[in-house]
């Protein structure tokens, strides 16, 4: 029930945008707010802010690494979108952020994020950091702790969200299964 209800609230954001631009993809240029953000970069332990990554396009998707299967999947389809940017690739970076940060610790997101592609940064952040940047982009998450008998129990949505290289919020896809559209999608953030 809850993810009938998590989609249904999905599906009511994403046609908030100002058009659909693909199936799957809404353009949501002025109506969400530029990147803004404090964590830290798993990849190098570094401070970072959203101003970290300005000159660069930014697909920025929340998950964690224990997920079993849309967090693999969707970042195995952006590493291929990546692959299929050529070059144009080192002008990306996916921002992974870690919605479960007790268990992933900084070595352990590191290690995630390296099998998918070099352009991906886990980003690990406190849970006022993370419950700030997910309320910005009306993210929904919620993280039960073990328990006696029960293992974690993580939900989270699985929005992508693509800014362009000025921090600026323009498409958000509730799907990252084609990845030659993702690709597309990519390179409009460069104007191209």
């Amino acid at each position: 029930m809850k993810r009938v209800a998590l989609l249904v609230v999905l599906l009511a954001l994403a046609a908030c945008g100002r058009g659909e631009t693909r199936p799957g993809a809404s353009d949501i240029s002025g109506v969400m707010p530029a990147l803004s953000f404090t964590m830290t970069r798993a990849n190098d332990g570094a401070a970072v802010t959203a101003d970290s990554y300005r000159g660069k396009a930014v697909v920025l998707y929340f998950g964690y690494t224990h997920c079993p299967d849309e967090c693999p999947t969707t970042l195995a389809n952006l590493a291929k979108a990546l692959h299929e940017l050529g070059p144009r690739a080192n002008d990306v970076r996916v921002l992974f952020v870690s919605v479960d940060p007790q268990r992933d610790t900084l070595p352990i997101l590191k290690a995630y994020v390296s099998t998918f592609a070099s352009q991906i940064d886990g980003l690990r952040g406190t849970d006022d950091q993370i419950a700030a940047l997910a309320r910005r982009y009306r993210v929904l998450y919620s993280v039960t702790p073990a328990s006696a008998g029960q293992d974690s129990q993580v939900m989270h949505s699985d929005s992508t969200f693509f800014f362009d290289p000025s921090g600026h919020a323009r498409l958000v896809a509730t799907s990252t299964g084609n990845a030659k559209a993702i690709t597309g999608d990519i390179k409009r953030l460069f104007g191209s």
